[in-house]
């Protein structure tokens, strides 16, 4: 017996058998807790958010769901005309659009995917689930330290060898010393001169750079510890040569007294040191931030309610205001056509 299906909303085409998937991360993600699948699901969406929804809601889990590739599925639609249903889908509580940091150091990136859920959630339930998720991949990201080996406890000790007596090596006489002849005299060995430091040869570039900072050797001595505290703050050599003849007056009297006030006067900022990011790549990389579902614009579950960012959602709000009564409309076109005919009277 055949039933008669009297519903004037599209039924959802049926999924191909070869639908293309994303890659691995990427795609549809089937939200917990759905209800079953039954005939009447979305039946309070329009008729072409109905339509995109029944299509979304029968892909399996990884499947693309980019805009484009939607719409070559859905033949009664394109691409202006999916995306407009997503964000409607979105505001409905269908679904999220959210961007994650996949990965660890350098090779950082991010991976597109798509929450989708059957069951229709508020703003409230989304961000809860998505701390969820985002807890999780924390905790599997997380590096756990290697465990000391456990001792057996019931290991037998080992038994501690006896030292054994060995005989000891025959030591070679000592080479006879030949005296000395008076002829022979023997030179002390030279201690090495050490290289000069960096801010020395900085200081010492000076006077080449620009002769009006010429500093002699002792000068060059004397001004080293306060230049080697810039290379200490984390600057080079060229950066502490321009800082010091940057601006130069026409004619300097004592250039030693002139760099020693400008090393004083001209440090740069210590910088903070490093932090250690092995520690914070964990939590990172499983950050999840929600996308807007029109624009992409990516943010804070909580700064981006039904999905969507704050201009789009305004822009939403005005495409979904309800229409005119016809009603309304008939009396303003009366109105329109009265003043057109009292305008054409003598």
């Amino acid at each position: 017996m055949v039933t008669q299906h009297f519903s004037s909303a599209l039924s959802a085409p049926a999924v191909p058998a070869v639908y293309p998937m994303a890659k691995p991360g990427y795609g549809k993600r089937s939200a917990p807790g759905q209800q079953p699948r039954t005939r009447d699901d979305f039946a309070s969406l329009p008729t072409r958010e109905r339509y995109v929804a029944g299509f979304v809601d029968h892909l399996p889990d990884g499947a693309a769901m980019s805009i484009k590739q939607l719409a070559k599925q859905l033949p009664l639609y394109g691409q202006q005309a999916v995306s407009t249903a997503l964000n409607a889908l979105s505001v409905a509580g269908h679904l999220r659009r959210v961007r994650c940091a996949v990965g660890a150091g350098d090779e950082t990136r991010w991976a597109f995917r798509t929450f989708w859920s059957r069951t229709a959630r508020d703003n409230e339930w989304w961000n809860t689930y998505l701390a969820t998720e985002d807890a999780s991949r924390n905790a599997h990201a997380a590096p756990t330290a290697p465990s000391p080996p456990a001792s057996a406890p019931n290991a037998p000790a080992r038994a501690a060898a006896p030292q054994q007596r060995t005989a000891p090596e025959p030591t070679s006489p000592a080479p006879a010393t030949t005296p000395a002849t008076p002829s022979a005299r023997t030179v002390p060995p030279t201690a090495p001169t050490a290289a000069p430091s960096p801010a020395y040869l900085a200081l010492a570039e000076l006077g080449r750079r620009d002769v009006r900072l010429t500093l002699s050797a002792d000068d060059c001595a004397a001004l080293e510890a306060q230049a080697a505290q810039w290379f200490a703050r984390g600057v080079n050599a060229d950066y502490l040569i321009a800082a010091l003849t940057a601006g130069l007056p026409a004619q300097v009297d004592c250039p030693p007294r002139f760099v020693r006030r400008r090393l004083t006067d001209k440090i740069p900022p210590q910088l903070p040191t490093t932090r250690d990011t092995s520690a914070s790549a964990p939590s990172s990389a499983g950050r999840i931030l929600v996308e807007c579902t029109d624009c992409g614009r990516p943010g804070l579950p909580e700064a981006l309610p039904d999905g969507l960012c704050r201009p789009c959602r305004t822009a939403h709000s005005a495409v979904g205001r309800p229409s005119p009564d016809p009603t309304e409309i008939a009396a303003v076109k009366a109105h329109m056509a009265n003043l057109r005919d009292l305008l054409k009277a003598p």
